[in-house]
């Protein structure tokens, strides 16, 4: 599971590295994706790193709006970027990966939470991603 670990890290990287920059988040891959192939220091993007973040931008407006719909008193914009990041990420894989258990995309979230935000951001992220996670049956669809 380290190698999963380390995928969702990469992954929430990218989507962070994106929002910051204001860029395509499939430009950003793209960047990172080159720089592992050029630069021996460089950690290559893994497959489970490259079907997270191609998943998050194949629902990005789907996600952004659940997130938007689903969070108390944070609006998105409003939210730090890292939590805004991490949600992004494990609102995809929580809604749209049937391989990963529920549970583990929580958790994941929510280590990911304390090593990179504030002392209030795990409670926050575990908090809407159980709220998606009961409304998932009702989730996938994407908006028009």
């Amino acid at each position: 599971m380290a190698a999963r670990n380390k995928a969702r890290k990469r992954a929430f990287q990218i989507l962070f590295e994106a929002d910051q920059r204001g860029a395509d988040v499939q430009s950003v891959l793209a960047d990172w994706m080159r720089h592992a192939r050029t630069d021996p220091r460089q950690p290559p993007v893994n497959e489970f790193t490259l079907e997270l973040v191609e998943g998050y931008a194949d629902h990005i407006a789907r996600i952004d709006e659940l997130l938007d719909t689903y969070s108390v008193d944070w609006p998105l914009d409003r939210m730090p970027v890292v939590d805004r990041n991490i949600l992004r990420l494990a609102a995809y894989e929580l809604i749209w990966v049937d391989a990963t258990p529920d549970a583990v995309a929580i958790d994941e979230a929510v280590q990911l939470a304390k090593e990179f935000s504030t002392d209030d951001s795990p409670a926050f992220v575990n908090g809407l991603l159980a709220r998606l996670k009961d409304l998932k049956p009702t989730l996938r669809r994407e908006t028009r």
